[in-house]
């Protein structure tokens, strides 16, 4: 025996509205976790002699490529020592304050990420002279009132050039080196570089495309909820 039509109709409508709201929250329970892509981490790798499982299986632990623990003089004459004594995302860049060619626009797009994040506790930014004989405290101040540098947030470093050429190069790994071809002038990355707390390379930046400074403002963003995710399985 057929059922009538208007009686299929209701069995259907009836399905419909008891699947849709278990699907849906199947959906945001399951498809919903970390629906963001996590960031890269960059630099050389080791694979660890230890294990972490994943659904009852090992998986080798990664050893991954951190910056190493520094200290140089800040603008205000103090030791800046990295990292902080409370664990922080860094933004950092190499610049040096006589430069003329991408520095002032590197600087500009640096404050407009630091304004951003300026009410945020987990967030530092860098700044590294890559010619720090010219480059004292008193030059640097000068230079972060003249950009309007909220220096509680954002510190300008000075220090040893040696050093500071062989970090750019080992630890963040960019070009900073004089200019051999033109006199006191210095080759250095336009990339501004995010660091996660526990002192891994997780993004470049090219300070002088709008594209990749939207990035970099997208994927702070994706840092802190993982930072905040972390802090909220401690608890």
């Amino acid at each position: 025996m057929n059922l009538p039509k208007f009686t299929i109709k209701k069995i259907l409508i009836l399905v419909i509205l008891l699947a849709v709201p278990g699907f849906l929250y199947w959906m945001l329970t399951e498809k919903g976790k970390n629906r963001y892509k996590a960031l890269p981490f960059f630099g050389p790798k080791q694979v660890a002699s230890t294990f972490h499982k994943v659904r009852g299986k090992q998986i080798p632990d990664t050893i991954y490529h951190t910056i190493r623990e520094f200290s140089l003089t800040n603008q205000d004459g103090a030791k800046f020592q990295f990292p902080a004594d409370s664990p922080k995302i860094t933004v950092v860049n190499f610049f040096f304050s006589r430069c003329q060619s991408f520095c002032p626009a590197m600087t500009l797009q640096m404050k407009r990420v630091s304004d951003t994040f300026a009410r945020n506790r987990m967030l530092q930014f860098v700044s590294i002279s890559v010619d720090p004989a010219t480059d004292q405290p008193e030059v640097l101040s000068a230079y972060a009132k003249k950009n309007k540098i909220n220096t509680a947030k954002w510190n300008l470093l000075t220090g040893s050039p040696e050093f500071i050429y062989e970090l750019a190069k080992q630890d963040f790994l960019l070009d900073a080196m004089p200019d051999p071809e033109k006199a006191d002038n210095y080759i250095h990355s336009s990339m501004l570089v995010l660091l996660d707390p526990q002192k891994r390379i997780r993004g470049y930046y090219d300070s002088l495309s709008k594209e990749q400074m939207d990035k970099l403002n997208d994927e702070i963003k994706v840092l802190i909820a993982e930072e905040l995710r972390k802090i909220k399985a401690e608890f």
